[in-house]
């Protein structure tokens, strides 16, 4: 069985935001950045759990530039087998689902896991987009995953309870918290890491379909007003006048 587990570089979630070039470009300037946490948590994690127990070969892939390696060799630092990097520098979901869908379509992979979204643009579309360029089953929000054969059970959360569903191979599934247990990497682990097969291709031509115009930043909060116990008129005065609602 073949496993491929998407991956993506997000901006640390301590890092001061800031953008350039008139609000039309994020600055990366003394930003630290790290594995999307949901891609390396739960799906690299869950895929690492499969390899364990049913001989699975796992493969990661990222969309990015060169900047994208030292997080490639980190994730293949949990005792995954390799990693591709398609080399464009892309923040377009489509563009790189696409790129994902032909890698997955040549190797002839059985199941892709990502994050449930991203944490720098929020963004949930690209596991949806690639299970639809390949004309497969895509179950997101998975928080539990279990594999009997080629078929997969995936429990996932809805409003007001869980759903269980089920799905033959080949499937895409987005990973949340509760598909895996969070592991440590290994000294051995980083050292092998280095000389595991790490390819990169160029990418396949695809009309970008998202142009970003600007950013802003929100608005700073405000300060706290504390009131007094015995002054109730002064809170009532304050949510008509001075609240709002955001």
């Amino acid at each position: 069985m073949k496993i491929l587990v998407c991956i993506s570089r997000t901006a640390d979630t301590t890092a001061k935001i800031a953008f350039t070039s008139n609000n039309t470009k994020f600055d990366e300037t003394d930003v630290q950045f790290i594995i999307n946490p949901y891609d390396e948590w739960y799906a690299l994690v869950r895929a690492l759990e499969l390899k364990e127990k049913i001989g699975a070969t796992v493969q990661l892939i990222s969309v990015g530039g060169p900047e994208t390696d030292p997080l490639l060799r980190r994730g293949l630092s949990y005792g995954l087998d390799s990693a591709v990097r398609v080399n464009c520098s892309n923040t377009d979901p489509f563009q790189i689902a696409s790129q994902i869908a032909v890698h997955a379509r040549s190797e002839g992979i059985d199941l892709i896991l990502t994050g449930k979204e991203t944490i720098d643009y929020n963004g949930s579309s690209v596991g949806g987009m690639v299970a639809a360029l390949l004309g497969i089953p895509f179950i997101s929000l998975a928080t539990k995953f279990d594999l009997e054969g080629s078929k997969a059970t995936v429990h996932r959360e809805m409003e007001g309870g869980e759903e269980t569903c089920e799905a033959d191979l080949p499937l895409v599934v987005s990973c949340q918290k509760g598909v895996a247990e969070m592991r440590m990497i290994n000294i051995r682990g980083i050292q092998t890491a280095r000389s595991k097969p790490f390819q990169v291709l160029e990418p396949e031509p695809c009309q970008n379909r998202i142009q970003y115009l600007d950013f802003e930043l929100p608005q700073a909060k405000a300060g706290v007003k504390l009131v007094p116990a015995d002054q109730p008129e002064e809170l009532v005065r304050l949510l008509h006048e001075e609240a709002r609602v955001i």
